[in-house]
């Protein structure tokens, strides 16, 4: 991982990816969830933390969004005093070729078929 200062935050290097980290990390509904969100915002969407509506404790939410950001699915920096997110999609990609998409489309249809509203 790269070093960084106070004000930014730690993010593997593309090549440092591992399929088991990303696997991991999408494998909980609440960052599932935020992965979905920024999903809709396209290839250069990104959101506040405060955007998405998760119905955990701010604690929570932090480590949520820190598993995605060390795994490579994220990308979060500050804008003043908001971390601004990005979903590394074309990072991704390039790594593992329609994981992603056939993730989110798996989701999709999960959510079709249990009635989930998402």
């Amino acid at each position: 991982m790269t070093s960084t200062s106070a004000r930014e935050l730690e993010h593997p290097q593309c090549g440092e990816i591992r399929l088991e980290a990303v696997l991991h990390a999408l494998s909980d509904p609440m960052r599932l969830q935020i992965v979905r969100y920024l999903a809709t915002l396209g290839r250069d969407g990104e959101a506040p933390c405060s955007a998405i509506d998760l119905v955990v404790t701010k604690s929570t939410s932090t480590h949520h969004f820190r598993v995605l950001r060390e795994a490579g699915v994220i990308c979060q920096i500050y804008q003043g005093t908001a971390k601004m997110n990005r979903l590394r999609r074309e990072d991704l990609d390039e790594l593992f070729p329609g994981l992603l998409g056939t993730i989110l489309d798996a989701d999709a249809a999960q959510c079709r078929r249990l009635g989930d509203g998402h």
